[in-house]
């Protein structure tokens, strides 16, 4: 499933983005026939004339009494040209962890923006974290166009307004693009709308189907975490030991030298092994376990590299914190950080700044980081981190922040 394109929707409550993805999928012919029979009745309960789109992700009891989306869903379709899984992220401002949480294994982002609106807050906010998560492409839909006479002129003031906040906060202009559509009547979803002949480019399914997916990453330094040690003396296996792990960037070959991080030891790959068969090479994201010419002390957490090219090693860490839990940071409280597979103690040192999505000003001097809050801050960790800035290498560079009473996810962070 290398074609395949991970999407996060996002935008305000009432922008219309569980519509647009249920119109996507009954456009594609994604849906069977007993799934339109249940939105047509759903619909008509809820004194619909015709579908109610939204039906199809808004899956909770309190989505669909409410209309709105809480949880994050995710749906799949393809058409003859790709695959696509599709997060259907919520707009409300309390709920902008489960964005975040949706936009963190995404490849591109979907912002909607309702055209009488325009940018809000929340507007101002999504595309701030896609930034902060290196979405590869933005895809800004200024949906509800109808509703404003599909004028051109509002068309046209949203994206240079858009455009000049996206520069500023340095979204490619190449991978920043904008369509006019309606999701509700389905203008400029799977096909050109008429009531729009000024808008001159592709279709939204048109762009999605043509938006470069970044490949694994195999150009990156090998970083490779262990995850367990694997021990057997099963008949044909006599004294098996290898190391196993996912790879997270760069790609590893039999006869590779490797140094372990944090012993700085090396050794020689003898074999790859990958459910249970060996291979002659692995890459980013593959599952698999290492064998080596001698045996190291290897626990959870360490990490085999290449002498040539380490990372970061330190107990301090510069990162971007985006504050999801309810409480505030305390910054005399000890947190757990997991950094891949590794966990270990921290507490947040010092709170740099704390950046307003809007007008991205830093505010200096913050006691502390509330609930959606954006903050530059330091990081004390009570042992060594293994990491690259998040800019050069996503796979190695991205952690989060655990309340080590409660064991909740507290914040997410990119590495600087």
């Amino acid at each position: 499933m290398s074609d395949v394109l991970r999407i996060a929707t996002t935008g305000n409550v009432d922008d219309g983005k569980s519509t647009l993805i249920g119109r996507l999928l009954y456009e594609t012919g994604s849906l069977p026939d007993d799934r339109v029979e249940d939105l047509m009745r759903a619909s008509k309960r809820r004194g619909f004339d015709g579908p109610d789109f939204s039906l199809l992700t808004d899956g909770l009891m309190a989505e669909r009494e409410q209309g709105i989306t809480i949880d994050v869903a995710h749906v799949y379709f393809q058409t003859p040209k790709r695959k696509f899984i599709v997060a259907d992220t919520p707009g409300h401002e309390q709920y902008t962890r489960n964005m975040v949480t949706g936009a963190s294994t995404s490849t591109a982002a979907l912002i909607l923006v309702d055209a009488r609106n325009g940018s809000l807050l929340q507007t101002y906010r999504h595309f701030f974290l896609s930034r902060i998560l290196r979405l590869s492409s933005v895809v800004v839909c200024i949906n509800k166009m109808d509703l404003v006479a599909y004028s051109r002129e509002r068309y046209e003031d949203l994206v240079r307004d858009l455009t000049a906040f996206a520069g500023r906060i340095g979204h490619s202009a190449a991978k920043l693009l904008f369509v006019p559509l309606c999701a509700t009547a389905g203008d400029n979803v799977t096909a050109r709308s008429e009531n729009m002949p000024w808008y001159r480019g592709k279709p939204l399914l048109g762009i999605l189907e043509m938006l470069d997916i970044p490949a694994p990453g195999a150009t990156d330094p090998l970083r490779f975490p262990v995850q367990c040690v694997l021990r057997t003396s099963r008949p044909g296996f006599p004294d098996y030991r290898a190391y196993a792990g996912k790879v997270a960037s760069g790609v590893l070959h039999p006869g590779d030298g490797v140094m372990t991080l944090p012993s700085r030891r090396t050794a020689t790959v003898t074999g790859i092994d990958r459910c249970g068969e060996e291979v002659r090479s692995a890459g980013a994201g593959e599952s698999i376990a290492v064998r080596l010419d001698r045996d190291l002390d290897l626990r959870r957490g360490d990490m085999m590299v290449r002498g040539a090219s380490v990372p970061v090693v330190s107990r301090t860490l510069e990162s971007r914190l985006c504050w999801l839990d309810e409480q505030p940071l305390n910054v005399r409280r000890r947190y757990i950080l997991q950094h891949g597979v590794h966990r270990v103690p921290a507490r947040v040192e010092t709170i740099r700044s704390v950046i307003h999505p809007a007008s991205l000003d830093p505010s200096d001097g913050a006691a502390s980081l509330s609930l959606n809050d954006i903050g530059d801050v330091t990081i004390a960790a009570g042992a060594d981190l293994y990491y690259d800035p998040f800019d050069g290498n996503k796979a190695n560079g991205a952690f989060i922040l655990i309340d080590d009473a409660t064991n909740d996810t507290v914040a997410v962070g990119v590495c600087l």
